[in-house]
Protein backbone atom coordinates (compact mmCIF):
# COMPACT_ATOMS: atom_id res chain seq x y z
CA UNK A 1 0.00 0.00 0.00
CA UNK A 2 1.90 3.23 -1.40
CA UNK A 3 1.40 6.87 -0.27
CA UNK A 4 2.02 8.92 -3.98
CA UNK A 5 3.26 11.87 -3.75
CA UNK A 6 2.07 14.24 -7.09
CA UNK A 7 4.98 15.21 -9.29
CA UNK A 8 3.92 17.82 -11.69
CA UNK A 9 6.82 19.89 -11.97
CA UNK A 10 5.98 22.34 -9.06
CA UNK A 11 6.38 21.08 -5.69
CA UNK A 12 8.91 20.77 -2.99
CA UNK A 13 9.24 17.08 -3.45
CA UNK A 14 12.17 16.06 -1.90
CA UNK A 15 11.08 17.72 1.52
CA UNK A 16 8.00 16.18 1.20
CA UNK A 17 8.36 12.62 0.63
CA UNK A 18 11.62 12.66 3.42
CA UNK A 19 9.44 13.89 5.83
CA UNK A 20 6.94 11.35 4.96
CA UNK A 21 8.92 8.31 4.61
CA UNK A 22 10.35 9.39 8.53
CA UNK A 23 6.65 9.04 9.89
CA UNK A 24 5.41 6.74 7.22
CA UNK A 25 6.05 2.96 9.30
CA UNK A 26 6.79 1.29 6.48
CA UNK A 27 4.56 2.15 4.01
CA UNK A 28 6.29 2.69 0.55
CA UNK A 29 6.19 6.75 -0.19
CA UNK A 30 6.18 7.20 -4.35
CA UNK A 31 7.01 11.08 -6.07
CA UNK A 32 5.35 10.49 -9.21
CA UNK A 33 4.17 12.53 -12.66
CA UNK A 34 2.39 9.11 -13.57
CA UNK A 35 -1.70 9.50 -13.51
CA UNK A 36 -1.87 5.45 -13.13
CA UNK A 37 0.39 5.40 -10.38
CA UNK A 38 -1.84 7.88 -8.61
CA UNK A 39 -4.80 6.05 -9.55
CA UNK A 40 -3.23 2.82 -7.58
CA UNK A 41 -2.06 4.61 -4.51
CA UNK A 42 -3.40 4.17 -1.16
CA UNK A 43 -3.48 7.77 -0.34
CA UNK A 44 -2.79 10.60 -2.30
CA UNK A 45 0.13 14.01 -1.17
CA UNK A 46 -1.07 16.95 -3.45
CA UNK A 47 2.26 19.48 -2.72
CA UNK A 48 2.80 22.90 -4.66
CA UNK A 49 4.76 25.79 -4.53
CA UNK A 50 5.16 28.44 -7.22
CA UNK A 51 2.40 30.69 -8.80
CA UNK A 52 -1.30 29.14 -9.67
CA UNK A 53 -1.51 29.91 -13.63
CA UNK A 54 2.36 27.59 -13.64
CA UNK A 55 0.68 25.30 -11.60
CA UNK A 56 -2.56 24.95 -13.23
CA UNK A 57 -0.58 24.58 -16.66
CA UNK A 58 2.10 22.04 -15.68
CA UNK A 59 -0.56 19.84 -14.12
CA UNK A 60 -2.63 20.11 -17.46
CA UNK A 61 0.49 19.57 -19.42
CA UNK A 62 1.30 16.33 -17.56
CA UNK A 63 -2.47 14.90 -18.04
CA UNK A 64 -2.47 15.13 -14.08
CA UNK A 65 -6.11 16.79 -13.56
CA UNK A 66 -7.82 13.99 -13.74
CA UNK A 67 -5.67 11.65 -11.77
CA UNK A 68 -5.95 14.76 -9.25
CA UNK A 69 -9.82 15.05 -9.24
CA UNK A 70 -10.13 11.69 -8.94
CA UNK A 71 -7.94 11.00 -6.02
CA UNK A 72 -9.88 14.13 -4.41
CA UNK A 73 -13.03 11.97 -4.41
CA UNK A 74 -12.03 8.60 -3.17
CA UNK A 75 -8.53 8.30 -1.71
CA UNK A 76 -7.25 10.19 1.79
CA UNK A 77 -5.98 12.76 0.16
CA UNK A 78 -3.47 15.75 1.66
CA UNK A 79 -3.23 19.16 0.06
CA UNK A 80 -0.08 21.22 0.69
CA UNK A 81 0.52 24.85 0.10
CA UNK A 82 -0.68 25.87 -3.51
CA UNK A 83 -2.20 22.12 -3.43
CA UNK A 84 -4.28 23.84 -1.20
CA UNK A 85 -6.14 26.59 -3.34
CA UNK A 86 -5.76 24.60 -6.43
CA UNK A 87 -9.04 23.08 -4.78
CA UNK A 88 -10.89 26.11 -4.96
CA UNK A 89 -12.77 27.51 -7.79
CA UNK A 90 -10.44 30.47 -9.19
CA UNK A 91 -7.66 32.28 -7.94
CA UNK A 92 -6.86 36.29 -8.05
CA UNK A 93 -3.41 35.22 -8.62
CA UNK A 94 -3.52 35.19 -12.53
CA UNK A 95 -7.01 35.26 -12.79
CA UNK A 96 -7.24 31.47 -13.66
CA UNK A 97 -9.97 28.99 -12.79
CA UNK A 98 -8.61 26.07 -10.46
CA UNK A 99 -10.18 22.34 -9.94
CA UNK A 100 -13.55 23.15 -8.26
CA UNK A 101 -13.73 20.61 -5.67
CA UNK A 102 -14.47 23.46 -3.11
CA UNK A 103 -16.52 25.69 -3.49
CA UNK A 104 -14.17 29.56 -3.28
CA UNK A 105 -11.87 31.25 -4.06
CA UNK A 106 -8.23 32.47 -3.97
CA UNK A 107 -7.25 35.88 -2.53
CA UNK A 108 -4.10 38.09 -2.28
CA UNK A 109 -3.34 39.56 1.36
CA UNK A 110 -4.69 43.31 1.01
CA UNK A 111 -2.16 46.02 0.87
CA UNK A 112 -4.11 48.73 3.01
CA UNK A 113 -4.68 45.16 5.48
CA UNK A 114 -1.25 44.67 6.26
CA UNK A 115 0.03 46.57 9.39
CA UNK A 116 0.35 45.53 13.10
CA UNK A 117 -1.45 46.86 15.84
CA UNK A 118 1.76 49.00 16.33
CA UNK A 119 1.84 50.67 13.18
CA UNK A 120 4.26 48.10 11.72
CA UNK A 121 3.92 47.08 8.18
CA UNK A 122 3.74 43.30 7.44
CA UNK A 123 5.57 42.40 4.48
CA UNK A 124 3.80 40.00 1.95
CA UNK A 125 4.68 37.20 1.01
CA UNK A 126 3.72 35.73 4.53
CA UNK A 127 6.94 33.91 5.56
CA UNK A 128 7.47 32.68 8.58
CA UNK A 129 6.51 30.51 11.69
CA UNK A 130 2.82 31.37 12.75
CA UNK A 131 0.15 30.11 15.41
CA UNK A 132 -2.70 28.20 13.97
CA UNK A 133 -6.28 27.82 15.39
CA UNK A 134 -8.04 24.07 14.82
CA UNK A 135 -11.21 23.26 14.31
CA UNK A 136 -11.65 20.27 15.91
CA UNK A 137 -10.17 17.44 12.96
CA UNK A 138 -8.43 13.70 13.10
CA UNK A 139 -5.42 15.06 11.16
CA UNK A 140 -4.75 17.75 15.04
CA UNK A 141 -4.56 14.49 17.03
CA UNK A 142 -2.13 15.56 19.41
CA UNK A 143 -1.20 18.84 18.22
CA UNK A 144 -1.80 21.50 20.61
CA UNK A 145 -4.26 24.40 20.07
CA UNK A 146 -2.42 27.53 18.67
CA UNK A 147 0.95 25.31 17.98
CA UNK A 148 3.38 27.37 15.42
CA UNK A 149 3.79 26.34 11.86
CA UNK A 150 5.84 27.27 8.60
CA UNK A 151 4.25 29.71 5.95
CA UNK A 152 5.35 31.13 2.48
CA UNK A 153 2.93 32.28 0.62
CA UNK A 154 1.02 36.00 -0.35
CA UNK A 155 -2.60 34.18 -1.59
CA UNK A 156 -4.81 32.38 0.53
CA UNK A 157 -8.12 29.94 0.12
CA UNK A 158 -11.26 32.10 0.93
CA UNK A 159 -14.25 29.22 1.22
CA UNK A 160 -17.64 29.86 0.29
CA UNK A 161 -19.16 26.99 3.01
CA UNK A 162 -17.55 27.74 6.69
CA UNK A 163 -18.27 24.27 7.27
CA UNK A 164 -14.42 23.47 5.15
CA UNK A 165 -12.68 25.55 7.47
CA UNK A 166 -10.90 23.51 9.98
CA UNK A 167 -7.62 26.00 11.03
CA UNK A 168 -7.03 29.75 11.20
CA UNK A 169 -4.63 31.96 11.35
CA UNK A 170 -3.85 35.92 11.64
CA UNK A 171 -1.62 37.83 9.48
CA UNK A 172 -2.96 41.41 9.36
CA UNK A 173 -6.35 39.77 8.77
CA UNK A 174 -7.20 36.25 10.17
CA UNK A 175 -7.28 33.83 6.78
CA UNK A 176 -7.91 30.57 6.42
CA UNK A 177 -5.36 27.94 6.56
CA UNK A 178 -6.71 24.15 6.79
CA UNK A 179 -9.63 23.29 4.99
CA UNK A 180 -11.30 19.31 5.35
CA UNK A 181 -14.13 17.61 4.38
CA UNK A 182 -15.04 13.78 3.94
CA UNK A 183 -11.44 11.97 2.70
CA UNK A 184 -9.94 15.48 1.92
CA UNK A 185 -7.90 17.78 4.14
CA UNK A 186 -5.50 20.64 3.09
CA UNK A 187 -3.63 23.31 4.42
CA UNK A 188 -1.74 26.49 3.30
CA UNK A 189 1.77 25.98 5.71
CA UNK A 190 4.21 23.46 5.09
CA UNK A 191 4.05 20.58 7.61
CA UNK A 192 7.67 19.01 6.17
CA UNK A 193 9.15 22.74 7.31
CA UNK A 194 7.32 22.97 10.37
CA UNK A 195 9.38 20.84 12.75
CA UNK A 196 7.16 18.25 15.18
CA UNK A 197 4.03 19.04 14.91
CA UNK A 198 4.30 19.17 11.31
CA UNK A 199 5.39 16.00 11.40
CA UNK A 200 2.82 14.53 13.76
CA UNK A 201 0.19 15.82 11.49
CA UNK A 202 1.70 13.82 8.39
CA UNK A 203 1.74 11.04 10.79
CA UNK A 204 -2.02 11.66 11.28
CA UNK A 205 -2.83 11.67 7.55
CA UNK A 206 -0.84 8.48 6.89
CA UNK A 207 -2.49 6.23 9.96
CA UNK A 208 -6.08 8.55 9.12
CA UNK A 209 -9.20 6.20 7.96
CA UNK A 210 -11.48 8.93 6.61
Amino acid sequence: MSIVVIDYGMGNLRSVSKALEHVAGGKKVIVTADPAVVAGAERVVFPGQGAMPDCMRELEARGLRPAVLAAARDKPFLGICVGEQMLFEHSDEGDVPALGVFPGKVKRFPDEKMYLPTGERLKVPHMGWNEVRQVPHALWHGIADGARFYFVHSYFVEPADPVLVRGTCDYGIPFTCAVGRDNIFAVQFHPEKSAQDGLQLLKNFVEWRP
